[in-house]
């Protein structure tokens, strides 16, 4: 990855794949991934590490499953959320949202333990932008 800056605006606008991130730029051992989401991502879990996100544009839904219980979290433009590693959770977007993760390096978009994975998620690590 050259060491330019990167428009989100442009990286957004170059591609047109529901729930398949494309990573913008890397942070020592992170990924900086944008993606454009609507409807349902799907139950997983990631076992090593959080999950970050920053809603960039709409709004992002968030249900978590955990030893309290179920929760829902809504986070309009601009709100961030970490998801704790461990958490059962499954984002969601009806009206649909453009967010922006920060994950470790090859950590795949599906978790380490998830439900079956339906035909609108792609289960990547990834892709370049």
């Amino acid at each position: 990855m050259a060491n330019e800056p990167v428009s989100l605006t442009a990286a957004l606008a170059s591609f047109s794949d529901l729930w398949s991130p494309r990573i913008v730029t890397a942070v020592n051992d992170y990924d900086v991934r944008v993606a454009k989401v609507e409807g349902e991502h799907l139950w997983h879990t990631h076992d090593h590490t959080d999950e970050f996100f920053l809603v960039l544009e709409g709004e992002l839904t968030i249900a978590l499953r955990g030893p309290a219980g179920e929760r829902t979290v809504v986070l309009p433009k601009g709100s961030v959320f970490t998801v704790p590693r461990g958490t059962e959770h499954r984002p969601s977007a009806p009206a649909g949202a453009a967010i922006l993760m920060f994950e470790p390096t090859g950590t795949l978009t599906v978790g380490d333990h998830h439900d079956e994975i339906p035909d609108h998620v792609d289960a990547t690590r990834g892709h370049a932008l």
